[in-house]
């Protein structure tokens, strides 16, 4: 695997690992200014991780 794919590989862990904290807080009991909060921030990372995902498949492509 190349260097650039195992960076992109930890930098996805790493976003998905926040995205995880923003999972925690809309599993929880609903809180609607937490929820709307952390529904932003959860597709902000999921945007990234999607991103990363793309750039992955590219390379190996």
């Amino acid at each position: 695997m190349s260097e650039r794919v195992e960076m992109l590989n930890k930098a996805r862990e790493r976003m998905v690992e926040e995205r995880d904290v923003f999972t925690k807080v809309l599993a929880a009991p609903f809180d609607r200014e937490k929820a709307e909060r952390a529904r932003n921030r959860f597709i902000e990372f999921q945007s990234v991780v999607d991103a990363i995902d793309r750039a992955i498949a590219g390379d190996k492509g």
